[in-house]
């Protein structure tokens, strides 16, 4: 018998918003961590609320749509309330109900500074990565290292040189045309004038030069997490400072290894992590010159450490494909540097919540 096709809107609908969430759904794992850390962070929210004064949004619901926004690549605050508004399944994670009203995409760009002052995004790392150690994930013996380009957001016609001043632009005003050839531009001489911390960079010789800031990871070798993350304007050096500094704030045990590729096969580099008992396992750019000895790179250890260092490009791969790391989407340090470290912590949860799956 055919069904009728007849369509009636309900008054009230008895299904609870828990259940119409699969119970094996991935997010269910995640809430669950996310929370605990949540509830961990409530007195570093206290700190930067003020008693009085109207109620507003809770920091946590912030914080679960904003990593809603990065696990599923919703590439704008506007897009995000408009997935909150009919999406239940995001209306759950976030912790809104059935009949509660959505918010005005302004409440992020309100709350951002705060939320920056505040350094949560730091705190939020560091929790995920407590959650990983408390479940014996990680090891405190063989790190790999490496960094990779973010693209700013601005455009090569914003850098001009730091001591011109306003001048009307040919053409159209709102795309001015710009010649380039047979001038000399460099970092030293022009700054972008709508985001004067990125900088022009290339990745190496024969490839274009773009406005950026420069991600790094310091990843643990047992599970592919990544025990800690910075972000740096895009320097010659700002590959080995940050792995340094990076290298020498985990916990580490008396035989430690650092791996990492070409680029960081430089003697003062190699001769400071010795200094710090920590044992250089890079890849050899030259045997002439080369820090790392030919005896070091037949040991077992070093080639474990070569095979297990190219799991940190999952890392940026995934950063870069969902986490909209490729080129960012804010300007300034402070703010690409808070979602940079936002992006890898809700990598750490997704990896996390694979290895539950398959410790199961």
């Amino acid at each position: 018998m055919r069904g009728d096709d007849r369509q009636q809107e309900e008054m009230f609908s008895y299904v609870p918003l828990e259940h119409r969430i699969p119970k094996d759904h991935p997010l269910r794992a995640m809430r669950r961590m996310v929370d605990d850390i949540l509830i961990d962070l409530s007195p570093h929210f206290e700190r930067l609320y003020s008693s009085t004064g109207r109620p507003s949004i809770p920091p946590e619901k912030l914080l679960r749509a904003l990593l809603l926004q990065v696990l599923y690549t919703i590439r704008s605050e506007r897009l995000l309330m408009e997935q909150l508004d009919y999406n239940l399944l995001f209306r759950w994670f976030v912790g809104l109900t059935q009949t509660d009203s959505i918010w005005a995409p302004t409440v992020f760009t309100k709350n951002r500074e705060r939320l920056l002052s505040g350094d949560i995004d730091r705190l939020f790392f560091e929790r995920v990565i407590e959650q990983a150690r408390a479940q014996q994930l990680l090891s405190d013996e063989h790190f790999t290292v490496d960094g990779t380009l973010i693209e700013a957001w601005a455009g090569h016609k914003s850098f001009k040189p730091k001591d011109s001043g306003p001048t009307k632009p040919p053409g159209d005003p709102g795309n001015p045309d710009v010649d380039f050839s047979g001038k000399k531009r460099s970092n030293k001489t022009h700054a972008s004038t709508t985001d004067p911390d990125a900088r022009l960079y290339r990745k190496s010789n024969g490839t274009e030069s773009k406005l950026c800031y420069a991600g790094h990871i310091l990843m643990d070798n047992r599970h592919g997490l990544a025990v800690d993350a910075r972000l740096t304007k895009a320097t010659g050096h700002a590959e080995p400072d940050a792995a340094l500094d990076m290298a020498c704030n985990v916990p580490i045990a008396a035989r430690t290894t650092l791996g990492a590729d070409k680029a960081y096969d430089i003697r003062a580099f190699a001769e400071m992590l010795r200094d710090v008992y920590i044992t250089p396992h890079i890849a050899r750019k030259n045997a002439s010159y080369s820090t790392i000895k030919m005896s070091t790179t037949h040991q077992v250890g070093y080639k474990l450490s070569q095979r297990k260092r190219k799991r940190v490009e999952e890392i940026f791969g995934w950063l870069k494909t969902v986490g909209m790391m490729r080129k960012t989407r804010h300007r300034g340090e402070r703010r690409v540097g808070w979602m940079f470290t936002f992006a890898v912590a809700a990598y750490n949860l997704v990896r996390l919540r694979n290895l539950q799956t398959v410790s199961r």
